[in-house]
């Protein structure tokens, strides 16, 4: 079934009568998405799977919109239905290509980051990263919880154990257990959880706006990390410097980047055959904890 028709067709049984058709959109990399057409009526974006998996992952995907919304004063898009296979919410607009939207992303940013310090890392629940679980059991400290439910939890996963050898793996555990040597402690933070270019987005005065969450309490630097490492466009490095002046970041934060990142990166392998080069970035990042 192509993937406007199976959309429609979930939305008519949804309720959604009034949809005359949904035209493809990009940037989605796990579920399937579209532009749901309604004739003298507000369009509507429109998520699902092709093949839906079993589990709250929707409705955990519209508790994470409200919480960055209600807890850290984030613009997220309104949710206008969840089901266990549809997640329909209000559409946005593309981002601007200047550095003064990157500039109000960053306070916005900053903002969550610092006005939702928490005493213990997790989250109420799992919820899910992609179509994989985000284990969240709630844990006292912060290189224990990064340790396990970050980096770790990846190394049972097929492709993941496909592409890293056993002495990577023993590396893996091995920088894990050096991390209080190699990070700064820091508090948890209600933390966005996939934040990178592709999911800020903007509404229709310009302001930034964020999709596609995987929230819990922890590092702030996991956000940021994956902003820094992943792709983003010229004009975002101004978010880099506003963000690092409201949050008094210390001048080595960038040569922490690639460990807080190992969560991204195993994940990306994990969840995809063509990883982006990740593999051979853990590889790379391990390797002096390599005993060969």
């Amino acid at each position: 079934m192509r993937t406007t028709s199976m959309l429609l067709q979930r939305l008519h049984a949804a309720g959604f009568g009034d949809v005359t058709g949904v035209e493809p959109v990009e940037g989605g990399m796990a579920a399937v998405s579209g532009l749901a057409v309604r004739p003298g009526g507000t369009p509507l974006f429109v998520k699902s799977f092709a093949e839906v998996p079993d589990g709250d992952l929707f409705a955990a995907e519209a508790e994470g919109l409200a919480v960055l919304r209600e807890r850290g004063g984030l613009t997220t898009p309104e949710v206008r239905l969840v089901t266990r296979e549809l997640l329909v919410l209000s559409v946005l607009r593309e981002r601007p290509a200047r550095e003064d939207f990157w500039e109000r992303a960053a306070h916005a940013v900053a903002g969550l980051h610092t006005s939702t310090t928490h005493h213990r890392f997790g989250w109420e629940h799992d919820n899910w990263l992609g179509r994989h679980r985000q284990e969240n059991a709630w844990t006292d400290d912060g290189f224990e919880f990064f340790a396990r439910r970050r980096v770790l939890r990846w190394l049972r996963e097929p492709r993941v154990r496909a592409a890293l050898d056993r002495r990577d793996r023993q590396a893996l555990e091995r920088l894990c257990d050096r991390l209080p040597d190699l990070l700064p402690p820091r508090p948890a933070c209600l933390t966005h959880g996939d934040l990178w270019a592709q999911n800020v987005l903007a509404t229709k005065d310009g302001r930034p706006a964020f999709i596609d969450p995987a929230v819990s309490y922890t590092w702030a630097e996991v956000d940021l990390a994956h902003l820094w490492c992943s792709p983003h466009p010229p004009e975002a490095r101004r978010f880099f410097d506003v963000y690092a002046e409201l949050t008094g970041l210390d001048g080595d934060w960038r040569a922490r980047m690639p460990i807080v990142q190992l969560r991204q990166s195993l994940a990306l392998i994990a969840m995809f055959d063509h990883d982006w080069g990740a593999a051979e970035q853990v590889r790379a990042l391990v390797r002096p904890f390599r005993r060969d």
